[in-house]
Formats: C-alpha cells, structure tokens, sequence
C-alpha cells in the first residue's frame, strides 16, 4: 500500500506540467478566435462606410447645388487680384496706377529772345494717380469706375484734363468676341498708339503725331460709345466720341466725333508678329456757344515729356465766327511687329481742316519707334485693344536671384502743322494760311520692369521746332526763326494694379 500511495504521488506530480500546458493551449486558441471574429467584424464595418462613400459621391453634385455659395479670391494673368461669387458669374476688383514723374529741361534754346517761351520749367508731375473698381455682373455684363487725382501739370482743354472721371463705363461682353461699350466715360482705342495702356507704353509719353489725332475727340477722359469686333488675327471696331470729362455741357452745340479703326495680324507666330492696320476720324459736330459764334478746333502739343504744361507746337484756334470749321478728319496708317525680343511699331497721319469760306488745310505727322528687351521677353498682341501688351518679365526682381526685365528704346517723330503759308508774308494777308510750326521728336528709353507691378523709366527727349514769325513786332521782323531746340531727361516711377 505504502508503495502505492508513492507511485501515485510522483504520477500526479508528472501529469501535473502537461494538465497545465494543456490548459494553456486552449486559451490561447480561445484568444485567436475572438481575434478572429472581431476582425471579421471590423472588416465588415471598413465595407460598409466604403459603400455609405460611394453613395455619398454620387449625391454629392444635388448635395452642392443647395449649398449656400461662398464667394472666393481669384487672380487673373495680369496679377489682379478679384473677389468672386461661387458661381464665378460676378467679381470686383480693386485697380489702381501711379505714374510719378521727375524731369529737368537740360537745355533750351529759343531761336527769338522776345517771341516765345524763353525756358521751361523743371519739377514733378503725378503724371496718372488712378483709383477705382472694376468687375463684371451676372458673367456678360463688365464695369469700371476709376478716378484720377495726377495731372497736376496738364492744366484743362486741349492738351490736357482736370483731375477727375477717368473710367466710368458699363459693357456687354456676352457675345464671344464682341464687347460694346455703353456710353460712358474711358479711353477708346484709338489710335494704335492710345490703343496700348499708358502702364504698357514705351515710352513716358505717347508720340506727337498720335497725340495730335487722339485730340480730335478722343484721347483720356473722353465720353464714347461704341462696339469692337476681334479675334487672334482682326480688330475691328466703331465709335461715337462726345466732349471730355471737365469740358462746359453750357454749350449750343457739343463736340461730337466717330472714329473707326480696323487691323490685322498678318503674320503671327511664337515668336514673331506683324500687324497692319488702318483707321479714320471724323468731327462730326465743332462745339460753340451759339449763332455768330467761333467754332474752333485747334492742333496742339507739347514736346514729348509732361512736366512743363506748355504747347509749343499748336495751330492756334482755326476758324471764327465769320470762316468757322466747317469738318475735321484724320486719316491713319498703322503697323507693328516683332521678332523674338525687338519690336517695332509706327503710324502715318493725314489731318484735315476745312473752314467755310476758306476751303481746306492739310497737315500730317508720324512716328517709328523700336525696342530690344535684352534680357529676352517680349510684347504680346492684346486681341481685345488691337494693340500690344508691355513686359513681363520671367525671372522677377528679387526671386530667386532674379533681376527683372530691362527694355531699350528709340523713337523718331515729325509732325508738320504748317499749310499754304509764305514765309515773309503777314499772316493777315493769307486768310487761308495756317503757321503751326513743324516738330521733330527723338526719344531715348531704358526700362526696368522689376515685376509685374512695378517699373522705372528713363527718358531722354531732344525737340526741335521750325518756326517762322508770321507777325511783325519791334524786335522779330516778319519770317525771323521764333523756334526752339531742347534737351530733357525724365524719370518715370511706376505702380500698376
């Protein structure tokens, strides 16, 4: 018995190890199966928030139609910056420049001591300071409202404007291709040369011959209405023109003017370009105050730079209440191209003014200028203006290592204001003459575009005017030179938005 109750000992002290290890393996297994089972059930879980996924993609375009829409910022090429509606049909934006103007009139020479401008000043001009909003209403409709406080040295009438209105004009761009231009306020894009923006031109200044016929009737700050057809190869396009912001609504009779214009590209490539073009102006009404009265118009500018307001160049008023203008029209020329980063660009000009009783006068101006833009950008063809757009350059001032756009420039212009007139003769003893003087214009440009906002001008002017007295005084016999010769440098600062 004794060795009985021994044996049974030591059996259950052996069975005891594997009892336990036996225990073990089952909750293990146990442990695993529930593993098992709750991944099942998370796997199933993962299936049915894919499928609620899908069905919520699919509802989704009837879920965003009754969202309630949130307007955003966007930013055009130009670098505008807009607030938009979520629909994308109505924006406004902010836009502004300003064309802050440095000069000095090196040197003038008047060809008479007595007859004539003796000096010109030099100083500053706020040449533009232009605040406003521009945008577009339920996707066709485009606004803008922009007022000018510069012009500080333009003075008012012919060759210049008050501060005040310089865009306030409502048009219908709906039609692919197609804008018309309700009556308004703004600068229609006439000629070739006022067709470029002022924050895009070559130079400080616009050319005197393009000048001369923007004066007409058109130019800044003039009332039109019009509509304008274009493509990437044609600009075609009609006007009607009316009197300039800050001119007398008082009068009988107002200015009215049209004008049409019509290009085309001729060539056009990647990088290469060559338009052409041809345009008309016509003086439909001369403004007076009445029966018996002057209607007058007068040809006018001053030498290519704006710091001293003065008109050297200048017809005087043709016409009187006896011979008043009777018509006025010009007639234009235009062409313009590139090739990899030179430009060129140039118009002819033909005006005509006719008096009753005195028949017509014929004058005529042009104007060729070329630019290099030596670090290799180069000016792009705007279809809506029928003209070019200015630089931008590729590697903007002060990103990574970058140093803008330097453009060099040259420019020729003669404009003639001199008809049927003897020299020696008093002009009282030709009736039909007209003593204008002739103009000639060579511009030196070098522009530095840092980005697309901001960009310095430099300007070197020399003006020469042929002119012969037509009035005897004491000291300048009838014929004596009463011209000038001059030399100026300016400097543009300019900021655009």
């Amino acid at each position: 018995m004794k060795n009985l109750l021994l044996k049974t000992a030591i059996a259950a002290v052996l069975a005891g190890p594997a009892m336990a290890q036996a225990a073990s393996l089952d909750d293990i297994q146990k442990e695993i199966a529930e593993m098992k089972a709750k991944n099942e059930r998370l796997e199933a879980e993962v299936s049915a928030l894919k499928e609620k996924s899908k069905a919520q993609s699919k509802d989704a375009p009837a879920d965003s139609a009754n969202a309630k829409p949130v307007p955003h910022v966007t930013q055009n090429g130009s670098g505008k910056f807009a607030l938009e509606s979520a629909d994308g049909l109505t924006s406004i934006s902010l836009t502004g420049r300003l064309h802050f103007d440095t000069g000095a009139y090196v040197s003038f020479k008047p060809d008479n001591a007595t007859v004539g401008p003796q000096f010109l000043s030099d100083g500053v001009n706020a040449r533009r300071a232009r605040i406003g909003v521009s945008g577009k209403v339920a996707g066709g409709w485009t606004f803008g409202f922009i007022y000018d406080g510069g012009n500080s040295q333009d003075g008012t009438g012919t060759g210049g404007n008050p501060a005040g209105i310089q865009t306030a004009q409502i048009s219908y761009t709906g039609f692919k291709g197609v804008i018309i231009d309700l009556p308004g306020y703004s600068e229609p894009p006439y000629p070739l040369d006022v067709a470029v923006s002022s924050n895009d031109i070559m130079f400080m200044e616009r050319a005197t011959p393009a000048n001369v016929a923007a004066g007409f009737g058109a130019g800044d700050f003039r009332s039109n209405a019009g509509v304008r057809f274009y493509g990437d190869r044609y600009w075609i396009g009609a006007y009607l023109t009316g009197p300039a912001y800050g001119d007398s609504h008082t009068l009988v009779r107002e200015r009215l003017g049209s004008f049409q214009r019509a290009t085309a590209q001729v060539l056009t490539g990647d990088n290469y370009s060559l338009h052409l073009g041809v345009n008309a102006f016509e003086l439909l009404q001369t403004p007076d105050t009445g029966p018996g009265t002057a209607r007058t118009v007068t040809l006018s500018d001053r030498p290519e730079l704006r710091i001293d307001p003065t008109a050297l160049l200048s017809t005087g008023g043709l016409g009187s209440a006896t011979n008043p203008v009777s018509s006025a029209k010009v007639y234009g020329f235009e062409a313009a191209g590139g090739w990899n980063s030179i430009y060129g660009q140039g118009e002819y000009f033909k005006y005509d003014v006719s008096r009753r009783g005195l028949g017509s006068n014929s004058f005529d101006g042009y104007y060729g200028q070329v630019s290099w833009t030596i670090t290799g950008e180069h000016r792009k063809y705007s279809p809506t203006t029928g003209a070019y757009s200015g630089i931008t350059p590729n590697k903007p001032f002060g990103v990574h290592g970058g140093w803008g756009a330097l453009e060099l420039a040259a420019r020729y212009s003669k404009t003639n204001l001199n008809d049927d007139f003897v020299e020696g003769v008093a002009l009282s003893a030709q009736p039909t003459a007209v003593n204008g003087g002739e103009m000639k214009n060579i511009t030196l440009g070098a522009n530095w575009y840092l980005n697309g906002y901001l960009r310095f001008m430099l300007n070197y002017v020399h003006s020469e005017l042929d002119r012969v007295n037509g009035t005897a005084t004491a000291t300048a016999p009838l014929g004596a030179p009463i011209g000038y010769k001059m030399d100026a440098f300016a400097l543009r600062t300019q900021l655009s938005w």
